[in-house]
């Protein structure tokens, strides 16, 4: 039986959605025939023009509405279901980008329906849940300094390799069933 507090929050980037293929995908669109192909995280230090294309793209609701799925973030979500956990999208909004906002919630009526609950925000950490599933460290960290006992899923990626703490586990696909032991674990608690 689900208490009221048997929620397990998703990130939608990274974690459910393959932002970063979406993105290098859209970016090869735009390169031209002489220039090398980027395949860095589009960070500060990316070129300008670099950030400026990838403006660009995430300025469209439509590419937001279409993000691939990511095999890790689902698999997450189906254990997190089999144990009776309710499913709460928590998605970063950009500040500077109004568009991103209602195309990840397109996103999210298209693959779960228009009855799920979505939660857009500047601060992840402001929002109560037994789990967050999450791939950024600065989110994960900031959510757990109000959390110390809840527990997070990290799918694994490049970027998050060496983030460590002791509530945190990493999925990178084999270890499932360590994960499934620790969402037994906090449903039960």
């Amino acid at each position: 039986m689900r208490k009221a507090e048997d929620i397990a929050l998703f990130d939608m980037d990274g974690t459910l959605f393959d932002y970063n293929l979406a993105l290098f995908n859209s970016l090869e669109k735009l390169r031209s025939p002489n220039e090398q192909p980027y395949t860095e995280p589009i960070r500060d230090n990316a070129p300008d023009y670099i950030k400026e294309r990838a403006n660009i793209i995430r300025s469209s609701e439509e590419w937001w509405e279409n993000l691939p799925k990511l095999k890790s973030g689902w698999d997450i979500l189906e254990l997190t279901k089999k144990y009776d956990f309710r499913t709460v999208i928590l998605t970063q909004g950009p500040r500077k980008n109004p568009a991103s906002w209602s195309g990840k919630k397109k996103c999210i009526d298209k693959n779960f329906g228009e009855d799920t609950d979505i939660i857009i925000t500047r601060d992840k950490s402001l929002v109560y849940g037994k789990i967050l599933v999450d791939d950024y460290p600065d989110y994960v960290q900031a959510w757990l300094n109000h959390r110390p006992r809840g527990l997070v899923i990290m799918p694994t990626n490049n970027e998050n390799t060496s983030f460590s703490y002791p509530n945190v586990i990493h999925y990178d696909g084999p270890n499932l069933n360590e994960v499934e032991k620790a969402i037994r674990f906090a449903k039960e608690r």
